[in-house]
Order: C-alpha cells, then structure tokens, then sequence
C-alpha cells in the first residue's frame, strides 16, 4: 500500500500549501481589485484569470521558463533550481487554483453593501478592522467556496504539474500522474484504488461545497 499511500500523501501536502497561497493571493488581489474597475484592473484580472482557459501544458512551460536555471526566481533562491521538486508542484497548483480563488473572493467582496463599511468608519474603525471584522465574516460562504474549489483543482492538477515537478515516486509523483503512469505501465490495480481514493475526495469536497451554498440560500 506504501506505493499507493505515496502520491495520495504528496498531492494532498502540496493542494493543502496551495490552497493556502492561492486564499492568501487570491483573496487579496480580489480585495483590491473589486475597489476599482479602470483598464489596469481589468488587464491584471486578465492575467489572474488566464490559467483557468490555458491548456496545462502552456500553463506548466511558462512555468519552467520562469523556474530555469537562469531565472531571477532562481537567483533568488541561491541558484538552486525548483524544477522537479515538490515546491515547482506547490507553484503550478497555487497558479491554477488563484483564479478559482479569486472569482468566489470577488463576488464575495461585490456582494457586501457599503453602507457596512460606512457605519464601521462612523465606529471610528481602522480600514484593517472593516476588512476582517466586517467584510470576511459576511463573505464566509463565498470564501470556503474558493478554498474547496481551490483545494480540489490543486489536487487534480496533472499537466502543468507534471512539466515543472516531473513524476518521481516518493518525491513528487501525485495522484493524476500515478494513475497516468499506472494505467500506461499496464498496472490497472494501482490505477483502480487510486481511482476510488480520487472519487471519493471529489465526491466528499462537492458534498461540502454544497452543503455550504444551500446553507447560505436558506440565510
């Protein structure tokens, strides 16, 4: 089971660090950018959103440009390359899970009317305060959304993935590359209960994600 065990322990450790990156990102470049709508915001919410229409492929070479030898993200890191780590698996997940993060953080902040942040300011409350004692709590729902999307698209993320951290068993191999690998090398029992594994933290993550919108239908 150890060979099993592996990739499902790989991939939920990088979806779990990617999911917090992604909130963190995401969810402030939603902040800043519902604030305003001019031709800059609208260019950077392209480019934000550009992973989710890619082709992973695409998605995964810019991503080895950007991680080569002679990159500035690898100068750095003290010329130590990410390329086939677990880490280059962290950036291509955070990468595409962003744009899932972003679009449910932003219709959370549209969302929340201004006259809540006018009676915070008449409370003589800092923008900091307003932020996380006013506009987070009333977009909860939308924000747990854009984690459970986030987490799950990290999760199954194969090819940008698989070009920049490669499929190493033990090492950086996850869950949609080993069944890529298992199926191709003919071992269909691997494939199978990796398989199930996959369908049953889908199922479990949608199950969630329902459950937290007809919660808020019913709010």
């Amino acid at each position: 089971m150890e060979s099993v065990l592996s990739p499902v322990m790989i991939s939920i450790k990088i979806a779990l660090l990617a999911t917090v990156f992604s909130f963190i990102i995401g969810t402030v470049l939603a902040y800043l950018l519902s604030r305003k709508t001019n031709i800059f915001t609208t260019i950077i919410e392209t480019i934000i959103l550009l992973p989710m229409i890619m082709p992973p492929t695409i998605t995964g070479y810019i991503l080895l440009l950007a991680l080569s030898q002679d990159s500035i993200i690898t100068q750095i890191t003290g010329g130590n390359s990410l390329i086939f780590t677990w880490w280059a698996g962290v950036i291509a997940s955070t990468l595409v899970a962003i744009p899932l993060m972003y679009q449910n953080a932003k219709g959370g902040f549209l969302s929340v009317s201004g006259r809540y942040e006018d009676i915070g300011k008449t409370l003589g409350l800092t923008r900091g305060r307003i932020i996380f004692n006013i506009d987070l709590p009333l977009i909860f729902p939308a924000l747990m959304s854009g984690v459970i999307l986030a987490f799950a698209r990290a999760l199954g993320e194969f090819g940008a993935t698989l070009m920049v951290a490669g499929s190493i068993p033990g090492k950086t191999r996850t869950i949609a590359s080993a069944i890529f690998f298992a199926v191709e090398s003919g071992d269909l029992k691997t494939a199978n209960i990796l398989l199930v594994i996959m369908v049953i933290i889908s199922f479990s993550l949608i199950f969630i994600l329902n459950y937290i919108l007809k919660r808020k239908k019913i709010k």
